[in-house]
């Protein structure tokens, strides 16, 4: 069963040798970074490193994503996301995919807020926002969700038939209303959460903050109250 990693990253050249060194040893057999648009040697230091490099110059976390989906080999079974800053804990890469190589998940989120994150790690705004997107997601959506966490793994099959459209902040928790809409057999396990290595491109910034929880809640709002079943926006 191939399992390949997908790490979007812009101006991470600090910390990205160190995140695809972690992630490059079994399960996983591939690490493809989609670099967003970096001014710094990202590119560089993550081929350096053993990761296939792709460009996506439209700066968006799910436009990068999109990009690395399409540079995955044909023959990927499951699909783990994780972060370039070094906040994610890649030696639970195993642990995360495990509902799906014994066939009974299709989608597994690390949950930050079920695991023990470093002060400060988490921003409040942070905090605040995954509560209530997890409780929209559970009451509205029937998924029992606490956190939208970039941590994720889910089956490439299953993935493709959400037909991801988001190209900026609203990647993860429409990837968890689609897998909800559809009937996903979704998990959760509790995984640490580190300080990430330089500035945050989204809880760093006041604009960061405003953009991402505005999205989030326009798309819960947008999928319960006026999308149809089989509408693929």
């Amino acid at each position: 069963m191939h399992v390949d990693l997908i790490i979007p990253a812009l101006n991470e050249e600090l910390s990205i040798g160190d995140v695809v060194r972690a992630a490059k040893r079994p399960p996983v057999r591939q690490v493809i970074v989609a670099d967003n648009g970096s001014s710094d040697a990202t590119a560089q230091c993550a081929r350096e490193a053993g990761a296939q490099v792709v460009f996506e110059p439209e700066r968006g976390y799910g436009a990068a994503c999109l990009r690395a989906l399409a540079a995955l080999p044909a023959d990927t079974h499951i699909v783990v996301f994780a972060d370039g800053d070094g906040s994610d804990d890649l030696d639970d890469i195993a642990r995360l995919i495990a509902p799906i190589v014994d066939g009974t998940a299709d989608f597994v989120i690390g949950s930050r807020a079920l695991g023990k994150a470093e002060p400060g790690a988490l921003t409040l705004p942070q905090r605040f926002g995954n509560a209530i997107a997890a409780q929209w997601l559970s009451r509205r959506f029937g998924v029992q969700t606490t956190d939208l966490g970039p941590f994720r793994a889910i089956r490439r099959d299953a993935l493709d038939a959400l037909n991801m459209r988001d190209r900026n902040y609203g990647w993860t928790v429409e990837m968890q209303i689609k897998a909800a809409r559809q009937g996903l057999r979704y998990r959760e396990i509790a995984v640490p959460y580190k300080n990430r290595i330089g500035k945050s491109k989204v809880s760093g910034t006041v604009r960061g903050v405003f953009g991402a929880g505005y999205k989030i809640i326009g798309l819960l709002a947008y999928y319960d109250f006026i999308a149809r079943d089989g509408d693929a926006r």
